[in-house]
């Protein structure tokens, strides 16, 4: 049987469990496969497996939406954003000369990388969509490293299963799997639109995952963990997210 087939015939089941039988079921499915989220407790926990699991299944290599330059947005909208604090003003002041993206965890060799480092190494453009989860969105032009050429840099263990990634804002960190952390436009961005990366859209460093929805592109990224458990982390909800009552995984 293929891949492709075996996915589709997991999936298949698992919707028809969670319609015959009810969602618990299905979870319980996916949990055989290895296909729970980090929130798949609670009230609402059995529908986001299922959410989970049906995306991985039927879209794991499944490319985001690309547009045309003529379609970029004349205005993208940057989120207001809480003060950052004295020492994001002192690395703003030095033009983020001094500003690290420490990599650390389940890697071979963990690092401390420079935006001029991360700037050197080879990298890509997208022009995709920010599609906010309260209804509005806008289309811009993305620059960057792909995430994955930096893991692969630092080298991730074999058993690790995702990426956690923490901002400077305090207590805003997120994670995702490894399909989306080596997914090939998951992106370390620090242009937009043919300049540096504005401060007010995530600058001088976002992590741009243009497959789920756009708090999962967390802005002013200062630390990635390479890790096997999500329960080491915050509440063991695989975010900051749902905590506050949004789902872990945002697939769009």
């Amino acid at each position: 049987m293929t891949d492709i087939s075996r996915r589709k015939l997991i999936v298949g089941g698992l919707a028809a469990v969670a319609g015959v039988s009810g969602l618990g079921v299905a979870a319980r499915l996916a949990q055989k496969y290895g296909l729970l989220p980090p929130d798949h407790g609670g009230l609402y926990g059995p529908g986001e497996v299922l959410n989970y699991a049906s995306y991985r299944l039927l879209t794991r290599d499944s490319m985001a939406r690309e547009f045309s330059r003529s379609q970029i947005s004349e205005r993208p909208l940057a989120n207001e954003v809480a003060p950052l604090g004295d020492q994001f003003g002192r690395l703003k002041a030095g033009g983020f000369a001094d500003w690290r993206l420490d990599v650390d965890g389940m890697v071979a060799r963990p690092s401390s990388f420079s935006i001029a480092q991360l700037k050197s190494y080879p990298s890509r453009s997208q022009i995709t969509e920010v599609a906010c989860e309260e209804g509005w969105s806008y289309i811009a032009e993305w620059h960057g490293v792909p995430l994955s050429y930096v893991l692969d840099s630092v080298g991730i263990h074999s058993n690790a299963r995702y990426v956690v990634y923490f901002s400077i804002q305090p207590d805003w960190w997120d994670s995702i799997d490894m399909g989306d952390a080596l997914h090939p436009q998951t992106f370390l961005t620090y242009g937009m639109n043919g300049d540096d990366l504005p401060v007010g859209s995530g600058g001088p460093l976002r992590l741009r995952v243009p497959r789920q929805l756009g708090y999962k592109s967390v802005k002013f990224i200062t630390r990635l963990t390479v890790t096997d458990d999500l329960k080491k982390f915050g509440k063991g909800l695989g975010s900051a997210s749902p905590e506050t009552g949004y789902a872990w995984y945002a697939g769009i």
